[in-house]
């Protein structure tokens, strides 16, 4: 369901202003019923909306959602004939997690610094500069990028970390997917920043076709351990994946999180006979929008308000809607000033 640059469905894709595209305008509702003060499941009462300014992500603890780490994908040649590649990329994985993400994210997107000045601090912050700064002299690799802002800081991140071990790297933004892979496949370009679900679900559907059963599930090691195999049979190799993600999530104030003492989904359902639900337009009918929450998490959704990706973190906020489907990795979660 997310339609970011990424191109990812809302199966494959904490807290913030969102990147979905729908239509529709703040308070404008895909299914405004009126809601019953309390749920016919146990009689727990509706949950109204809190106004706050910041959000929080309740943990999917019940893992409604795929893991769309971070993780390297290497052209298989560059591989074998660099291994160094893979060592180097790995540590970059290593010194990732989400809230680094964020950060990472919020000094591009909000505090409007260049990705490569970004990605040049984080390097230095993780140290993560080769000790060897000879092992790639004389070859010249060219690390892609997606065109949203935080494939382009982690290509920024990948390239200079190469370069410190002595590789002629730089940073290139291709597009999407469907253009940057077949570029990957080739050797045309050596290295992509990837998430580990989306690229495990684009895989099998061109090795496996279309109908394919999904591989892809909310445990990591297992989406890695079915992506792996993938890629060697396209002719890539993934390295580490990182404890970073960038996938779908949802979001409550944390004045609401506070009145009803709330830190996961499951706490929310069993909370919260109903609640008012901002999403996408396509929400109420995807299996990791609003099924989900009903299937997985028996929360009961009273009314459904549809929004522009970019207003639903807004809407939260603004207390016209007590949840809110937003991106993990979004910059304006983060909390430091």
């Amino acid at each position: 369901m997310r339609t970011n640059p990424r191109t990812r469905t809302l199966g494959v894709l904490t807290a913030a202003v969102l990147a979905l595209s729908a239509c529709g305008t703040p308070g404008s509702g895909g299914g405004q019923a009126e809601s019953d003060p309390t749920s016919a499941a146990g009689g727990a009462p509706a949950c109204e909306p809190v106004a706050g300014e910041t959000l929080v992500v309740l943990e999917d603890d019940l893992g409604l959602q795929n893991a769309d780490n971070v993780i390297p994908a290497i052209n298989a040649q560059v591989a074998a004939d660099h291994p160094q590649v893979v060592e180097l990329l790995d540590a970059v994985s290593a010194a990732l997690d989400t809230d680094r993400l964020i950060e990472l994210n919020r000094a591009v997107d909000v505090e409007r610094r260049t990705p490569t000045e970004v990605a040049a601090q984080f390097v230095t912050d993780e140290s993560l500069e080769s000790p060897d700064a000879s092992v790639g002299s004389g070859t010249s690799l060219t690390v892609g990028a997606a065109n949203f802002s935080e494939s382009i800081t982690l290509a920024e991140i990948y390239a200079q970390v190469l370069r410190s071990a002595g590789f002629d790297a730089q940073a290139q933004t291709i597009g999407a997917r469907e253009t940057y892979l077949p570029a990957l496949q080739s050797g045309e370009i050596a290295v992509v920043p990837e998430y580990a679900a989306t690229l495990v679900t684009y895989l099998n559907a061109e090795v496996n076709g279309a109908d394919a059963p999904s591989v892809a599930s909310s445990d990591v090691e297992e989406t890695v351990t079915a992506l792996e195999p993938l890629a060697e049979d396209s002719g890539l190799v993934v390295g580490a994946a990182s404890a970073a993600q960038d996938q779908n999530a949802f979001a409550v104030t944390a004045e609401f999180a506070a009145e009803h003492e709330l830190t996961t989904l499951s706490d929310l359902a069993a909370t919260c006979g109903e609640v008012v639900l901002a999403g996408p337009p396509e929400c109420p009918e995807r299996p990791f929008c609003q099924i989900g929450l009903e299937e997985t998490y028996g929360l009961s959704v009273g009314e459904f308000k549809s929004y522009d990706f970019a207003l639903i973190g807004q809407a939260v906020r603004q207390g016209d809607a007590a949840v809110g489907l937003v991106t993990s990795s979004d910059g304006s979660l983060a909390t430091r000033d």
